[in-house]
C-alpha cells in the first residue's frame, strides 16, 4: 500500500481537536489499532496512474481506523472492493486486511475527512478543515478524469475542493457532472445502513461503476 506524502495529515494532526482527542482515547483502548488519519490508498504505480478517485466520508471506527486502509474492515468495504474488482478497478482478493495483497488499478481511494469521527458524524468545521488535504490530493493526479463521491457530504466537499458551488452541483445518486476539469460521479454511500434500508441496492451501486467504466473507456 502506497500513501501520498504531501497531501496527508501527520499521525498526530491537531487541526480538529475533537477528532484528535477521540483518536487519543481509542489509542488507549486499542493500542494495536491504526488510530490515526487514514492515508489515501493508491495503485502500485502511484499518482501518475490514477484516472479515478473515490471519495468516502470518513474512516469507520472498527474499519479503516482499525486497519489503516480506506474501506477495509467493515461492510462498506466488502461491497466497494468486490465492485471494484468486478469492473477492473482492482485486482487480487479482498480479505478486509491491509496485507491481503489487493491492488488498485488506475484508481485511488480517500476520505473527505481523514480521521474517524464520533458516531461516524464529522461536523462542518472538520469537513472544511480536512478539505485542506482533499484539495492537494485531487491536484496530485495528473491523469485524473473522474471522481466518485460516496454520499452527499463527500459530494459537497468534493465540489468545493474542485472550486464549484454546491448549489450548482446538487447531489443525486447516479449523478454525472463536469466539474473542475473532471467528471464528478455520485452514489449513495455503500454503508450497511443504506443497503439494509434499501436506500442503496447492490444493483444501483454496480450501475454507477458500469457508467464510470464506460466513461473512462470512451
Amino acid at each position: 500500500m502506497t500513501a501520498l506524502s504531501t497531501s496527508e495529515p501527520n499521525r498526530d494532526c491537531p487541526l480538529c481537536p475533537r477528532l484528535h482527542d477521540f483518536i487519543a482515547e481509542w489509542r488507549q483502548r486499542e493500542p494495536s489499532w491504526f488510530n490515526a488519519p487514514v492515508p489515501t490508498f493508491l495503485p502500485p504505480e502511484g499518482e501518475a496512474a490514477v484516472q479515478l478517485l473515490i471519495v468516502g466520508l470518513a474512516p469507520g471506527l472498527r474499519g479503516a481506523n482499525r486497519t489503516g486502509r480506506p474501506f477495509t474492515g467493515d461492510y462498506a468495504g466488502d461491497l466497494l472492493y468486490s465492485t471494484l474488482i468486478a469492473h477492473g478497478f482492482a485486482r487480487g482478493e479482498f480479505k478486509a486486511r491491509p496485507d491481503d495483497g489487493l491492488e488498485l488499478v488506475g484508481t485511488a481511494i480517500t476520505n473527505a475527512v481523514r480521521c474517524v469521527p464520533p458516531e461516524n458524524k464529522p461536523v462542518g468545521a472538520e469537513i472544511s478543515t480536512c478539505r485542506t488535504f482533499l484539495v492537494p490530493t485531487i491536484a496530485s493526479f495528473p491523469k485524473l478524469r473522474a471522481v466518485l463521491a460516496l454520499g452527499s457530504i463527500a459530494h459537497q466537499s468534493t465540489v468545493r475542493a474542485l472550486g464549484g458551488r454546491v448549489a450548482a452541483y446538487p447531489f443525486k445518486h447516479g449523478g454525472q457532472l463536469p466539474a473542475g476539469g473532471i467528471t464528478l460521479f455520485s452514489s449513495y454511500h455503500c454503508s450497511r445502513y443504506n443497503t439494509n434500508t434499501g436506500v442503496l441496492t447492490e444493483e444501483m451501486f454496480v450501475n454507477v461503476f458500469s457508467e464510470i467504466a464506460a466513461f473512462l473507456k470512451a
